[in-house]
């Protein structure tokens, strides 16, 4: 396949479509407002999501917790590496306030990776979701987790607490995982979608970023791979560069081909596919649950 036909090389400037729309409206507003007054915490604020004045409207909002330093140096991610400050016990409580000062209905939770715990940080993330459900009986849950380095009993304490929608993301290809996310490895992303499913979570999910030079009939590799170990949701969107020192961005996908990508996987048989370019990981997390 010509992978060209897929894809523009990047200009100097971005290219249309890429273009994102100022949040506004009487939710975002208000929910802008509760952020600023309470020094709430949100991933969709601090990692500048082009979604956040949609996904906010609808009720949804990302907090990510176990802190703002990642054990790993993934080549496409702007969190912070170093080694991280120690596990605040209180943050499951204030997570749970967070939800309830902004009157989340559904609520996306994810972390840096804690490769230096024992438990992974899968004792805090237990705790945060319990929080949540006693403090806000009526709010659903997403959590976007680490891969645990495939340890099954950090993997057991989410599934024990029964989220309704459990995501891991696979960020990309097999052949550019070990540049792309370094510490990380497919085929053991591939094995912790699959134990989720076979061990009682009904709704799995993943994702990929396109724009790091995967070829399509990659993509529609990983696309069927994931579809092997019984995952449901899929999000495809378009890799860019937090800053000079990540990875360039090798292409920037057309419109059409994120259409063709979702087709793909719809005839494949996933409940949802969100594939266009300013997808990302939560966005309409909360459509995910039928």
């Amino acid at each position: 396949m010509n992978n060209n036909v897929a894809s523009v090389a990047p200009p100097k400037g971005k290219p249309k479509w890429l273009r994102v729309k100022l949040p506004t409206g009487k939710k975002y507003t208000e929910l802008r407002g509760l952020v600023d007054k309470y020094s709430l915490h949100t991933i969709c604020t601090s990692g500048s999501c082009p979604n956040m004045g949609e996904c906010w409207s609808e009720g949804t909002a990302t907090f990510m917790i176990l802190g703002n330093i990642c054990t790993r140096s993934c080549g496409f991610c702007g969190v912070k590496t170093g080694r991280p400050e120690t596990v605040e016990w209180e943050e499951p409580e204030k997570v749970a306030r967070s939800i309830k000062l902004m009157k989340i209905k559904h609520a996306v939770i994810t972390s840096v990776d804690r490769d230096d715990l024992l438990d992974g940080g899968s004792i805090i993330w237990a705790e945060t979701i319990q929080a949540i459900r006693r403090m806000n009986p009526e709010t659903t849950l997403e959590t976007l987790i680490p891969d645990f380095q495939g340890k099954t009993k950090n993997i057991d304490r989410i599934i024990a607490v029964k989220p309704e929608v459990v995501s891991h993301n696979m960020e990309t290809v097999k052949r550019l995982t070990r540049e792309v996310r370094i510490q990380a490895k497919y085929e053991q992303s591939l094995q912790v979608l699959k134990y989720l499913k076979e061990n009682g979570i009904n709704r799995t999910k993943s994702g990929i970023m396109l724009g790091l030079g995967e070829k399509e009939e990659e993509v529609i590799q990983t696309l069927s791979d994931l579809k092997a170990v019984g995952l449901d949701i899929v999000t495809i969107g378009q890799y860019l560069q937090p800053s000079k020192k990540h990875l360039p961005v090798k292409q920037f996908i057309t419109p059409d081909q994120f259409k063709k990508y979702e087709e793909i996987g719809l005839e494949m048989g996933f409940r949802h596919v969100e594939s266009s370019a300013l997808v990302r990981s939560s966005y309409k997390a909360q459509k995910h649950l039928t």
